[in-house]
């Protein structure tokens, strides 16, 4: 994809002063538009990209897995040098460091889709596992798989059904550290009237936190 004008710096200046975490899209918005701090940016442009100012990047679940693998090296050397990279979704090809596919979970009954909280983090400090269950009285909105092979040094913060099958989880890589989620973008619950609410501007915050390596 064409980047000679996009990744001009007078270019970037303009359309992106202030923003320390970037949302990346492919042709639609992240509906974090008004959002301080963030901005989105359209996958394809992202190897023309400046990231030296950048603290976060948010990989959405609908994100092309070819491309990113592709540049799996710029990923890799974004989280390496301090960055944090938050990935939602099914992760099929996988395109950063730690990262391996995602499992279908294969449930039978609400309890083997029931959130467990099995870790402490930031992001989800005051999110009750309820409200992640069950989003308008369904449940699995939140999670329907999980990641089986995480990295050792990975911190599991919720599980699924009673074996806990690892849902979400932060672990570090270099100076920086990988957010794994394995469903729906947790910022599309940004607008809910539960505590799930609370995930967006906790995530933003754990973005721009002072960190490095195994640090949270």
């Amino acid at each position: 994809m064409p980047t000679d004008t996009w990744g001009s710096t007078t270019t970037q200046a303009a359309r992106y002063s202030g923003a320390s975490v970037l949302a990346l899209t492919m042709g639609d918005d992240s509906g974090l538009a008004g959002t301080p701090r963030v901005a989105d940016l359209d996958l394809y442009r992202l190897p023309g990209f400046d990231l030296s100012r950048v603290r976060g990047l948010l990989l959405g679940a609908h994100l092309d897995q070819i491309f990113l693998r592709r540049h799996q090296g710029l990923l890799d050397e974004f989280i390496s040098r301090g960055g944090r990279l938050a990935i939602c979704g099914q992760v099929v090809l996988p395109f950063a460091a730690g990262l391996t596919p995602f499992v279908p979970l294969a449930y039978r009954n609400v309890d083997d889709l029931t959130v467990r909280r099995v870790g402490e983090h930031p992001v989800w400090h005051g999110v009750d596992p309820h409200d992640l269950t069950f989003r308008r009285g369904v449940a699995g909105f939140y999670g329907r798989g999980y990641y089986p092979a995480l990295p050792p040094d990975a911190l599991v913060v919720h599980g699924l059904g009673p074996n806990a099958y690892p849902l979400d989880a932060i672990y570090p890589h270099g100076a920086g550290e990988v957010l794994l989620h394995g469903g729906n973008d947790i910022w599309g619950y940004a607008g809910d009237t539960t505590s799930a609410a609370r995930m967006t501007p906790q995530l933003l915050d754990w973005i721009m936190a002072e960190h490095g390596g195994a640090k949270r």
